[in-house]
């Protein structure tokens, strides 16, 4: 086995054991979204999926 891909998969494992605790606290303490949030946040990417859609029918 190539010594590269020992050292990728140690780095991956180190980069999972060191950024899992720290993300699973910002998903703890994170503030939440109200509905408001929400709609601010669907009407856009529904005007993206659209949008797409249009130019997948025009072609």
């Amino acid at each position: 086995m190539d010594w590269m891909k020992i050292v990728s998969a140690l780095a991956l494992i180190m980069f999972i054991i060191f950024l899992f605790p720290r993300a699973r606290d910002m998903m703890k303490n994170s503030p939440k979204g109200s509905s408001q949030d929400w709609l601010s946040f669907a009407i856009p990417i529904a005007a993206i999926i659209l949008f797409i859609a249009l130019l997948i029918q025009l072609v």
